[in-house]
């Protein structure tokens, strides 16, 4: 029963899901924690960052587009988060928030799971704050030939110098042995909701399709990829993973591997 010590987690996003509240709440329960998480949009992340400080909010999930805007109102960045400039993760401990990037960890995770031969060619679609992660990961595990595409000419080409690899803009994009989409194309409620992130030639050229879009799971790219026969790798994995690793930030406790499946599969029921 809901009580004056119970925590109060949250997530921040432009178009938020059930998919962290189910996650969450499902291992509070199971766990039997005094904590509730609930799902938040903003349009003013500034005030929002000063609420979870000021009403003692333990832990806040940050999504697009305030993983790079929340940053000048936290008051440490952990290197997770400083080496892409990027937060996802924020635990206010008595009033001091602390910045982490747990997409980082959940997509190297995935890297050494399902991608195992650094010598194939990738080609990862966007540059805001899940692309740092995605393209950091692939850095960290050996990925050598890797091309970012983005429409923002700026930020695609300061993301892949970053790491020394190459820029094309999406009229250009070559074909790759994995294609990664790391924008909001096949996001559910969104104007490209049923729109390929990828044309034909580059799924059809793919040996793996990978998407980060976790709502839903099933998105246009992932579903031709999966009739074609594409080995694929789904968002709903990226954030199961990364918020298991936020649930340890905020609770101290770390789930089984089965429970936090157990959790995983319920986030996704409609």
């Amino acid at each position: 029963m809901l009580n004056k010590d119970t925590q109060l987690c949250i997530s921040l996003s432009a178009r938020p899901s059930n998919i962290g509240t189910r996650f969450h709440n499902y291992l509070y329960q199971k766990l039997d924690l005094d904590f509730i998480y609930k799902a938040f949009s903003t349009t003013d992340i500034e005030a929002a960052i000063k609420g979870v400080r000021a009403l003692g909010i333990r832990g806040c999930s940050v999504s697009m587009p305030f993983k790079e805007s929340c940053i000048p109102f936290i008051d440490k960045l952990t290197d997770s988060a400083k080496a892409i400039d990027s937060v996802n993760t924020i635990v206010n401990d008595n009033g001091f928030l602390t910045a982490y990037n747990t997409d980082f960890l959940a997509i190297r995770q995935l890297i050494t799971e399902h991608l195992t031969d650094p010598q194939q060619t990738v080609v990862v679609q966007g540059a805001g704050g899940m692309a740092k992660a995605v393209v950091a990961a692939f850095h960290d595990a050996g990925f050598q030939q890797l091309t970012v595409i983005a429409r923002n000419t700026q930020t695609g080409q300061a993301l892949a110098e970053k790491y020394g690899y190459a820029y094309q803009s999406p009229e250009q994009c070559p074909t790759a042995d994995i294609i990664v989409n790391v924008t909001p194309i096949g996001m559910s409620g969104g104007a490209e909701s049923d729109t390929l992130a990828f044309a034909q030639p580059l799924i059809d050229a793919a040996t793996t399709v990978f998407d980060v879009v976790a709502f839903p799971a099933q998105t246009p790219l992932i579903k031709k990829a999966h009739a074609l026969g594409k080995a694929v790798i789904s968002g709903d994995r990226v954030i199961a993973l990364q918020a298991l690793e936020q649930f340890a930030l905020y609770t101290g406790e770390r789930p089984s591997d089965a429970l936090m499946q157990e959790a995983s599969l319920f986030s996704r029921q409609q």
